[in-house]
């Protein structure tokens, strides 16, 4: 089998194509899209629409669209930025943490049953394997978040980079 066959095996199996993968595991109608925005909000601490959508390889357009929809059920709130009053900053409601930290312990949970399969050597081995993907997808200028960013950062010398 190829590693296109294996990637898109993987893709299916771990439910990565479900229209709206969080229902299952939280009850919310929350896509895919949207849970990786919660995500990215956390991670990024206050991040303006334009950062984040740039982090997900987003058009603004389209992500704009997705802060509209996570604002209405009440998981995120936007704020102007005190720097520049046309930036809206994004932060997550507690509502939108509550739903996330539901969702970061069903993964968590699916993850572990995955992994408890394997031999350590064997998680070992995907782990670092997952890394190098990532590694090349960056290097090659095909990380779909911040690609010119990562390539910039390895153009300046930094060899560890990744797609955040």
């Amino acid at each position: 089998m190829t590693l296109r066959e294996e990637l898109q095996n993987f893709v299916r199996r771990f439910g990565l194509l479900n229209a709206s993968c969080c229902e299952s595991c939280c009850g919310e109608k929350v896509s895919l899209v949207q849970s990786q925005s919660l995500s990215a909000i956390r991670r990024m601490e206050n991040p303006s629409i334009q950062q984040v959508a740039t982090e997900l390889g987003i058009d603004i357009t389209t992500f704009s669209r997705q802060v509209k929809r996570l604002e209405s059920k009440g998981l995120i709130a936007r704020q102007p930025s005190s720097e520049d009053r046309r930036v809206s900053l994004l932060k997550l409601t507690p509502e939108g943490m509550r739903v996330l930290e539901q969702i970061d312990r069903f993964m968590g949970r699916r993850i572990e049953r995955m992994l408890s399969t394997m031999t350590p050597f064997e998680r070992d081995v995907v782990v670092r394997s997952l890394h190098v993907l990532n590694q090349a997808l960056i290097l090659s200028g095909s990380c779909d978040s911040g690609a010119d960013s990562c390539i910039t950062q390895v153009q300046r010398g930094k060899r560890k980079v990744s797609c955040r």
